[in-house]
């Protein structure tokens, strides 16, 4: 499975899911925690696509679990208020 080359796209999907999270009564622990086991699922399977993708990857391989976790939530809270800008 490919994750996609545009980075745009890419961050827009994973926005949708934090947007549904919120939808259907997610507290943010919860959305985090979904969006760190993402993280982990996409760095342990997929070859980044793009250079934003690589460095996500080499962040996310270098980090503790609080720090994994802190990306999680950022990448998460960033590409969600991007879609709902959209």
């Amino acid at each position: 499975m490919e994750i996609g080359h545009n980075w745009h796209k890419w961050k827009s999907v994973i926005g949708n899911v934090v947007g549904l999270g919120e939808r259907v009564g997610l507290d943010d622990e919860t959305i985090n925690s979904v969006a760190f086991r993402m993280g982990d699922f996409f760095a342990n399977h997929f070859d980044p696509a793009n250079d934003e993708q690589r460095l996500m990857k080499e962040l996310w391989e270098e980090g503790d679990e609080d720090e994994k976790r802190t990306l999680a939530s950022l990448m998460a809270r960033l590409s969600h208020r991007k879609t709902q800008h959209h």
